[in-house]
């Protein structure tokens, strides 16, 4: 695990918009930490790395928001309005697996929430720290065989 500190909005976008400008199509983000931590805007630096001009807002009532005008596209899912049970109807190894949509990166929001997980996946956890700054655990996970 990667911890790395995060004073302030800015460093936690910049640490998004790294993200995207490393990151291949097909990989997996899973989003967790405290309300207000700052998950969507490390999406949102995601998004610029990948090149994005749309705004990047909280698909907390859509649930899904897609972007596909960057370097490739940008599943945006949030998951606070759900229970597990939910998430399962929504497929959502549709969008890691590219069936009927174009590989991109997934970033998904509140994915404590979600019943089953991908076979690899890069795990953030933003939480705030005692002096009301940010932290992010940062968790690759791969599994055998991949």
């Amino acid at each position: 695990m990667t911890k790395i500190f995060l004073p302030d909005m800015e460093a936690t976008q910049q640490l998004g918009i790294t993200l995207g400008e490393t990151l291949n199509a097909g990989s997996v983000i899973l989003l967790e930490g405290d309300l207000g931590a700052g998950k969507t805007t490390l999406v949102q630096g995601i998004g610029k790395g990948l090149g994005i001009i749309e705004s990047i807002v909280s698909p907390t009532f859509t649930l899904i928001n897609e972007y596909t005008e960057g370097r490739f596209p940008l599943y945006h899912l949030d998951l606070y309005r759900l229970e597990s049970p939910e998430v399962t109807g929504l497929n959502l190894e549709s969008y890691w697996e590219g069936i009927e949509v174009t590989p991109g990166i997934v970033a998904i929001e509140w994915a404590e929430r979600m019943p089953y997980l991908p076979d690899s996946y890069l795990k953030i956890c933003l939480n705030y720290t005692e002096d009301v700054h940010r932290l992010a655990e940062i968790t690759v996970v791969k599994c055998q065989g991949i």
